[in-house]
């Protein structure tokens, strides 16, 4: 208990975080959750026990350990991994004396890189706005809350992740699971069992993605550039290989990124007008694509990508290239397309 009572301070390596807590900061809403402190080393494994005292019972145990591994499973990121471990130096406790706001039905401590600890009230703690129920516990078909989802959300504060903004009326409540009030069974959201988008959003921008082709968190906006060459450069007919190299040009450890798995388009123009020549295909370098054609003279060619609402990124098309004639290299894009075959920007 000595160890819980020193690690009530807050300070700039130590938070303690309160399920409702803490007001709205000053981010846009339908927004990426606001970062709250430090990352960790990438790909670590978090460990934690059970609080001496504070051991939850099994119907709350299974639903933290589950709440555990959902963390681990939808991070999409080199977030750490959590694993109980009954040695561990990290505490996830059940019904202690908790230094959490008198309101709150949990809370959790980080302090990186030296550890952290999680707290979940008792079932049937007596609150001003009524009694506490835990779902696993009771099986109430409603007015209860979930242990999992508490546990997911108490987890992605230890990450980094701050209380989600919502849009004034909550419209995208799903999109994150770390929130300053949790929902009661039956509202939207109360059983999630993986991070939401913009949760995922903040934890790939402070830990990175796990591989190339990971997708992006659709709640995010990278902007992204295309490199388009000719090989051989210039020439004017036969067969030619153009090659694209996909990079991120922004998002915290996203930045620089080779972009692969994505959907990369050759166009050429004729006239005014942009025409889809083919698909590129992936190369053995990451983020990088080729295709191969037969070309004529001043054939002007450009590498595009159109964004999908699936994922957070920006529609970009690199610059135009010319086979042939008088320009061997990278060439100015030349006169607008009178139906430009790309819109650049969201695409959600």
């Amino acid at each position: 208990m000595t160890r819980h009572l020193l690690r009530m301070a807050v300070t700039a390596a130590a938070t303690l975080i309160l399920i409702a807590g803490l007001g709205p900061s000053a981010v846009f809403a339908d927004a990426p959750d606001p970062v709250l402190g430090p990352a960790w080393p990438q790909d670590m494994t978090l460990e934690f026990r059970w609080a001496s005292g504070g051991v939850p019972p099994a119907a709350i145990r299974t639903a933290m350990l589950e709440g555990a591994a959902d963390a681990t499973a939808s991070r999409a990121s080199r977030a750490p991994s959590f694993a109980f471990d009954a040695a561990a130096a990290n505490d996830a406790a059940y019904g202690l004396a908790m230094p959490c706001a008198s309101n709150a039905i949990a809370c959790a401590y980080r302090a990186v890189p030296t550890g952290f600890d999680v707290w979940l009230r008792e079932n049937g703690h007596k609150y001003d706005w009524g009694t506490l129920r835990w779902c696993e516990v009771t099986g109430f078909a409603a007015g209860c809350f979930s242990a999992e989802t508490l546990m997911l959300d108490e987890l992605g504060h230890v990450d980094g992740l701050a209380h989600h903004v919502n849009l004034p009326d909550e419209s995208d409540y799903t999109d994150s699971v770390v929130q300053a009030g949790s929902h009661a069974k039956p509202q939207a959201g109360w059983n999630a069992s993986a991070f939401g988008v913009c949760d995922t959003a903040t934890l790939q921008t402070m830990y990175d993605v796990p591989s190339w082709s990971t997708p992006y968190s659709s709640c995010l906006d990278i902007p992204a550039t295309l490199t388009l060459s000719m090989t051989p450069a210039g020439a004017a007919s036969g067969t030619v290989t153009l090659g694209a190299a996909f990079r991120a040009t922004d998002g915290g450890r996203l930045n620089g990124n080779p972009l692969s798995g994505r959907r990369v388009v050759l166009q050429l123009r004729t006239g005014l007008d942009w025409t889809d020549a083919g698909v590129m295909a992936g190369a053995p370098t990451a983020g990088n694509y080729t295709l191969s054609v037969l070309v004529r003279p001043g054939t002007d060619y450009r590498a595009v990508y159109r964004a999908t609402a699936s994922e957070g990124l920006r529609s970009t098309a690199s610059a135009v290239i010319t086979s042939g004639g008088t320009c061997t290299g990278v060439c100015p894009l030349g006169p607008t397309p009178a139906r430009p075959a790309v819109t650049l920007g969201r695409g959600r």
